[in-house]
């Protein structure tokens, strides 16, 4: 490929992207290769600070364009989206695709991992089937001789057809011979002879067919051998892109059409489909990729990440791996709730010894007895409560959640939960935007945007809520230690903790059975693959994982909670307080919804709570009491146990409490999250569907469960 930029300031007309030029000599260079090699440090490496940022034309993606100077020539490096394939199955792919074949590069770095070379090979022979003009540099070379990994360069040179250079950027190490292969092949004193993938007689032959008519109609603009494969493969994608760059339409020449019809049939009748094709594709690359890394690659040190490889034997065995996971989240609970009791109970008692003070103050200043009771019994009992519920389990369990990240665990997570969720119809990356919703389910819907498909990114974002983030944690967990808590001691907190992880696994469940609906029904299709990397377990930065989940999860969190509960405080006390004669307006409202309450379970006092809770789900529990003492007020409870009381005097029993804790996990998410949703989906129609879906299952379960326990006669 040559330069398309003839003057100053000329861009590249071919990919819509703007490349400045100084002069006519200046040299493009692709820069590509799989996420996490280290591309980006190269690019800074050899750009410095002479670089910009923006976006790729008609995309998301971001681009960043550098410049930088060898033997008195100007070079411009375009960093391409890191990318593991170019299938074009997402925005990243179809952006390296593309300049790669139409950007009118002068030359292409491919950037590899020396520690993990067979597996970035990948990309390397699927751009050699694009353009002549690569340099394959492979990066992390001091990374690898710690890992007493010793890659040959002179064998990949000579395996692969092209220059190969070592380098570690971080040092500088190989950059100055980096740039001294990039000039020799720009300026034409280096030829390369890319190897070729043999795909099998029935293949090549078929591509052989196409292949000098396609040559023929492109004029060398794009790989003649290259677009004969992806218009066999029926690859609509890149003929797209082929006819939009350079104005060739493929499908539409008879001659080639024709040609491509025979080749077809003579791969059915060599028992080569359209899905078998493809594998076989993917079979040759894997199989290329294989062989010419056992000739360069080197383990002197053999079983060097056993380590790594024993633990995920364990961590993502399908025998294993879900047990253990299941395992962890039973522990981290069990630390949770078993840590939280009593610094919870010093919080509690703390914070209600302010009152009295509090109330003094409004005293001294001969404020009304009314504003009193709302400022201190309304807003400032109701704060408290949700301070001191849940400030303790937060700053334990956000530390433990981000020990797991910085171990590098939760990828094992994804890996393990990936087949359920194809199954499901969804995409594997939906398992990580779970795992985040634990923490705020607003925050789960904005992660959804890493999965590349609309129709699997709606379906994340409809079911995140079916995992119970931090705000309902604090009314399942006081609910499971009132009604099933086990005997004293160290492990009295087993059985609770044992229900809670149950509650967590159901919300699993019912993410993957609607997911499973919404692609079998409104959202139909096929789910998507992606590639993804384990990495390797890392010694966690504790100072590091202690100040980033406390300031930037558990304190941003409480806040948030704090300052809906102050309000929400007003508003019950408002609501508890004002009425017609002796009953209240919170009376009425619990007295109209307590026969659709009764029908799912609950009462009308439990339903009109999570509904005054819409703000903020900390305030389910404040409400239920204010509303059962009658008083507008909430009242001081020195332990549970007295919480507990008052509930078994208005009628709950058992089956109340697990009705209310299978509605606090399957209701409307909050105002906050809701708020996201509109954000992230543009659409009324889509917020509304995220709440009512949740709902209209946990009232189905409650009602039925209710249901069946007056049919047993178990409640």
């Amino acid at each position: 490929m040559g330069s398309t930029g003839a003057s100053a300031g000329a861009g590249l007309p071919n990919c819509g992207l703007r490349i400045e030029k100084e002069t006519g000599l200046d040299r493009v260079v692709a820069l590509a290769g799989n996420p996490n090699v280290g591309k980006s440090t190269v690019f800074n490496s050899l750009t410095g600070l002479r670089q910009h940022t923006g976006n790729w034309p008609g995309k998301t993606v971001a681009n960043a364009q550098g410049k930088y100077r060898h033997k008195g020539r100007s070079f411009i490096l375009v960093d391409i989206p890191g990318t593991y394939s170019l299938t074009a199955n997402s925005a990243e792919e179809e952006v390296a695709r593309d300049f790669l074949c139409f950007g009118g590069a002068d030359a292409v770095v491919v950037v590899a991992d020396a520690t993990c070379l067979e597996r970035n090979l990948n990309l390397v022979m699927q751009a050699t089937e694009i353009t002549d003009n690569i340099v394959l540099c492979v990066n992390l070379m001091d990374e690898a001789e710690k890992k007493k990994i010793s890659i040959d360069l002179e064998a990949l040179r000579s395996r692969l057809g092209i220059p190969v250079v070592g380098t570690s950027a971080r040092s500088g190490r190989g950059l100055a011979e980096l740039m001294d292969a990039v000039w020799d092949l720009t300026e034409g004193l280096t030829k390369t002879e890319p190897v070729r993938v043999d795909y099998g007689a029935p293949i090549e032959s078929a591509v052989s067919a196409l292949e000098g008519e396609a040559e023929r109609l492109l004029g060398g603009r794009v790989s003649a051998r290259w677009a004969s494969l992806k218009l066999l493969e029926g690859d609509e994608n890149l003929l797209a892109a082929i006819r939009e760059h350079t104005g060739c339409d493929l499908t539409e020449d008879e001659d080639l059409a024709a040609l491509a019809v025979r080749a077809r049939s003579e791969l059915e009748r060599a028992g080569i489909g359209p899905n078998e094709l493809t594998d076989a594709v993917v079979t040759g690359i894997i199989g290329k990729c294989e062989l010419i890394a056992r000739e360069a690659v080197t383990f002197k040190k053999e079983g060097y990440s056993d380590t790594d490889r024993k633990i995920d034997r364990v961590l993502t065995s399908k025998l294993t791996g879900i047990p253990v996971m299941a395992a962890l989240l039973f522990l981290i609970f069990w630390l949770t709730i078993s840590g939280a009791n009593i610094p919870s109970g010093l919080l509690s008692k703390g914070l209600f010894a302010l009152e009295g003070p509090l109330g003094d103050l409004f005293v001294r200043f001969r404020a009304p007895g009314w504003l009193r009771s709302a400022a201190v019994d309304g807003v400032y009992r109701t704060l408290a409560w949700v301070v001191s519920v849940m400030l303790p389990p937060m700053a334990i369990f956000f530390p433990l959640f981000t020990l797991l990240e910085d171990l590098g665990y939760l990828p094992r997570v994804a890996f393990n939960l990936d087949s359920f969720f194809r199954k499901a119809g969804a995409h594997g990356k939906q398992s990580l935007t779970m795992c985040m919703g634990f923490g705020c389910n607003a925050a789960g819907v904005t992660g959804c945007r890493i999965i590349d498909s609309p129709r699997e990114r709606l379906i994340a974002t409809v079911t995140n809520v079916f995992v119970p983030c931090n705000g309902r944690f604090p009314t399942l967990a006081a609910v499971i230690a009132m009604f099933f808590a086990g005997a004293g001691g160290i492990f009295g907190s087993a059985a609770p903790t044992l229900i809670l992880t149950a509650v967590v696994i159901l919300g699993v469940v019912m993410t993957l059975l609607t997911s499973k609906l919404l692609s079998k029904t409104v959202l139909k299709g096929l789910p998507s693959s992606f590639n993804l990397e384990l990495p390797p377990y890392r010694r966690p930065q504790i100072g590091r994982v202690i100040v980033r989940s406390v300031l930037d999860r558990t304190l941003f969190v409480l806040g948030r909670a704090a300052a809906v509960a102050a309000p929400a405080g007003l508003v019950i006390w408002i609501l508890a307080n004002v009425g017609a004669g002796q009953t209240s307006l919170l009376e009425h409202i619990a007295a109209f919804l307590d026969p659709l309450a009764r029908f799912a379970g609950l009462d009308g006092y439990v339903l009109l709570a999570f509904i005054l809770s819409f703000p903020a789900n900390e305030t389910v529990i404040p409400i239920i009491i204010m509303s059962y003492t009658a008083s507008g007020k909430l009242t001081q409870f020195e332990g549970l146990s007295q919480l507990h009381a008052l509930l078994d005097s208005r009628g709950w029993t058992h089956l109340t409490a697990v009705c209310v804790m299978i509605f606090c996990l399957m209701h409307w998410p909050c105002a906050a999250t809701c708020v996201t949703i509109k954000k992230e989906t543009r659409s009324l129609k889509w917020t509304l569907v995220s709440a009512a879906l949740p709902t209209a299952a946990g009232f189905a379960l409650c009602s039925v469960t209710a249901a069946a326990a007056r049919l047993l006669r178990l409640a």
